[in-house]
């Protein structure tokens, strides 16, 4: 009679039959590392493709607050009318902003090393385009009329308090298509000289209303500098010394950002607000080191995270802070 090719006749040498079942026991180890891996890269295609609920959109009304929801991962619109105070309905983003009709959303993904992918979405927050890119999701920012975004990844290390890391800013310009993947080649004006240097790192921008100025942090020499870019002559130069993470107010009239106060690794930073007219800053109401990109709300006021929360604070140095999300963090008010 017949056997199966796996049924080993008692006869077979005892050598042989150990041989056989160590292949037949390696073959089905293997099948089920292949089943967990086929599982866990699907769960990470699921996470990474999560898309927003049905009629949830950007026209959330004015002056409507949306953020990163830490419980779900997910975008959601602040309503303190909704269960928790919020409505958790947009897609799964690990850095997020919106402005006009267009959002950003960067998402980590799973494996090392580390990649993730950078989603550019419309006003009803459908992905509209796609880029996958090596890194850490860090910053990100929509211009006002939603036509320029930028955001920063890091290469190396995951935090600016650490002396050993290494970022890469990417503009997109959504009208043309056009894709710079690393800023670091832009031409740098430094002390007004042609600055090279191997150690060059930026992040952090801010676009003007016009759509082509920008502002950024660029770090050389171990030193940070607020930069203005000009994306139309492909250039940059240096403004002033010690600001991190750049927030141009709506007016375009002021900045507010990251000052070093302290070398130590403990809340390192205070918010600060520099007037561009004047060429004068001064320190918000916040007293907590603040590792943010802060968003202007309104003309008057700063949103920031803080503590995996979203606080704010009046623009202007009075007041003090508000917390406006527990377990949130990303603000993006669309105009």
């Amino acid at each position: 009679m017949n056997r199966p090719r796996w049924e080993l006749d008692v006869n077979t040498p005892a050598s042989t039959r150990t041989r056989v079942w160590i292949l037949v026991l390696a073959l089905l180890l293997l099948g089920g590392g292949a089943t967990a891996y086929t599982l866990r890269a699907a769960s990470g295609r699921t996470a990474a493709t999560g898309t927003a609920e049905p009629g949830f959109t950007l026209d959330g009304g004015t002056g409507a607050l949306y953020v990163r929801d830490a419980a779900s991962g997910r975008v959601a619109r602040v309503d303190p009318a909704a269960p928790g105070g919020r409505v958790a309905g947009g897609p799964s983003c690990d850095r997020f902003h919106a402005a006009g009709s267009t959002a950003l959303c960067l998402q980590r993904r799973p494996g090392v090393p580390a990649r993730s992918y950078v989603l550019v979405l419309d006003g009803r927050l459908r992905e509209v385009r796609r880029i996958a890119l090596p890194g850490i999701p860090s910053r990100a920012r929509v211009s006002a009329s939603g036509r320029m975004l930028s955001w920063t990844m890091f290469a190396t290390g995951d935090s600016y308090a650490r002396s050993a890391f290494s970022t890469r800013t990417s503009i997109l310009d959504l009208r043309t298509g056009y894709l710079v993947k690393n800023i670091e080649q832009l031409p740098l004006t430094l002390d007004g000289r042609r600055h090279h240097a191997p150690d060059v790192n930026y992040w952090g921008v801010t676009f003007a209303a016009d759509d082509n100025r920008f502002y950024a942090t660029v770090a050389t020499g171990g030193r940070t500098h607020l930069v203005e870019g000009d994306m139309r002559n492909w250039s940059a130069r240096a403004l002033r010394e010690n600001v991190e993470c750049p927030s141009l107010s709506p007016d375009g009239t002021r900045i507010a950002f990251k000052k070093r106060v302290s070398d130590g690794p403990r809340e390192p930073w205070r918010l600060y607000v520099y007037d561009l007219r004047t060429g004068r800053e001064h320190p918000v109401a916040e007293r907590r080191g603040i590792d943010d990109q802060a968003l202007w709300t309104d003309q008057k006021t700063l949103a920031y995270g803080y503590g995996g929360a979203v606080w704010s604070v009046p623009a202007d140095g009075t007041g003090t802070p508000r917390r406006l999300a527990d377990g949130a963090s990303s603000p993006a008010v669309p105009r």
